[in-house]
């Protein structure tokens, strides 16, 4: 490579990431990284020979994603959502506290049945809708939005289906989604739970004792989008559709597991999950799937391939080749060092330029060092663990916390940098050592 071509690839990357976290004007993620890959393939600086292989590469990962967000905007269509969010004020019965905790695990679950951007664009206007109701004050709101938005971005660790980064380095390095969850969910979860107690105990003075007990539930409003007032809706609940549907999204999530097993592409599982829970649907409702296609992302397919495309353009520069010579003395210092190494690493690049970026070029650095294949997964695993919960430092970190924020402002509640780095720079620090050090004895003592 060219000394052009290489300060062309650092420019276009460094533009990209500015407006991939800056999104003036609410611009779509995938037209910053859409205009960068294209310039880059343009110079030469990515062979047009290798846009099958990274097309093989990013596109199981990007239709699997797709196909989860589906059924949750399925799920959504039918209630599920809004259901949820009624019992889970109806069960907290007047106690703030145990609204917190109700709220953690609300998101958490969402993240594991759906992923993390997911997870936010579901959660957050549920949980402001909420507050909203109970007529919290600005401050009572910080604890619950924030911890939730914290909570459903890391626990797309335990299993490798919950982020698109996940899924695309889980290919990148050959390792099947079993082996992941058996390696990763108790370190990931032990983690989590930190960062939870962490939550819990910072924001216990500013967590109200009691709340508003709102009134019985009514389930006409179930179907009432989060942001709407409950007078905009009166639809009921379809309880056969509703229990068919999540029995749908359960089964086809478990099924995840058992095709790895029997080495079945997950997007097929995906696809055919989505496929189903579409057509029950139109069954019972004869509701076609127009509210499905405009709501759907479907750019993640651009961006997921875009930005793979710049990662390797980076990788061809030798920036690959630069953290390999700075990483290697760690892999010789034992298996602690290697995790200890990958891990701060890719939580210090997440934070500098967003993780789903970081990832990628952290996955590729695992893979030119020559470490065996225990190692490698080591390394990866660790990698997994800095870019989902070392990344959550600073709002640039995921495009999960970006959206969040996005999301907030759009509501009017105003959460600045300064009040949710306070927050992470006390709590993420130790989760993310608790995780490393978690992942370290769980390989050595018990797997």
């Amino acid at each position: 490579m060219s000394d052009y071509q290489m300060w062309l690839t650092v420019g276009v990357f460094a533009i990209t990431v500015i407006f991939l976290m800056w999104r003036p004007r609410g611009i779509n993620e995938s037209i910053s990284t859409t205009a960068g890959a294209f310039i880059l393939l343009a110079a030469g600086v990515v062979p047009l020979t290798d846009l099958i292989t990274i097309f093989n590469i990013v596109s199981g990962a990007a239709v699997t994603i797709l196909s989860t967000i589906v059924m949750s905007l399925v799920l959504d269509s039918v209630g599920v959502f809004r259901w949820v969010a009624l019992n889970l004020i109806e069960r907290v019965n007047g106690s703030g506290r145990k609204l917190f905790w109700y709220v953690i695990l609300l998101c958490f679950l969402m993240t594991i049945f759906f992923n993390n951007d997911g997870s936010i664009l579901i959660t957050t206007p549920i949980i402001i809708q909420i507050c909203s109701m109970l007529k919290l004050k600005p401050h009572q709101k910080i604890p619950y939005l924030l911890s939730g938005a914290l909570i459903a971005t890391a626990s797309s660790a335990p299993i490798g289906v919950s982020n698109l980064a996940n899924l695309i380095a889980l290919n990148i390095v050959g390792l099947d989604l079993n082996s992941y969850t058996l390696i990763m969910f108790v370190p990931s979860m032990i983690g989590i739970a930190t960062i939870a107690m962490l939550l819990y105990l910072y924001f216990r003075k500013q967590i109200p004792v009691t709340i508003s007990r709102y009134p019985a539930r009514d389930y006409s409003l179930v179907n009432i989008h989060p942001l709407q007032q409950p007078t905009e809706s009166r639809t009921q609940i379809d309880w056969w559709l509703f229990r068919v549907s999540l029995c749908i999204v359960v089964l086809f999530r478990a099924g995840f597991f058992l095709a790895a097993s029997l080495g079945i592409p997950l997007e097929y599982v995906a696809i055919t999950g989505a496929a189903l829970i579409v057509f029950v649907r139109w069954f019972r409702t004869k509701t076609g799937v127009k509210d499905i296609v405009t709501k759907t992302p479907w750019h993640i397919l651009l961006f997921a391939f875009s930005i793979y495309i710049i990662v390797k353009s980076l990788d061809n520069a030798g920036l690959t080749a630069a953290l390999i010579n700075g990483l290697q003395p760690f892999a010789g210092m034992g298996e602690a060092s290697l995790i200890a190494a990958f891990g701060l690493l890719l939580t210090l690049l997440s934070n500098i330029v967003n993780n789903l970026p970081s990832v990628m070029i952290g996955t590729l650095a695992v893979l030119g060092m020559g470490l065996d294949p225990q190692h490698v997964h080591l390394a990866y695993m660790a990698t997994i663990i800095g870019s989902d919960i070392g990344s959550l430092l600073t709002p640039v970190g995921t495009l999960a916390t970006l959206i969040w924020m996005f999301m907030l402002r759009s509501s009017k509640i105003h959460i600045t940098w300064k009040q949710y780095m306070r927050v992470t720079f006390i709590v993420i620090p130790v989760g993310l050592i608790v995780s490393l050090a978690s992942l370290y004895l769980w390989t050595q003592y018990v797997i």
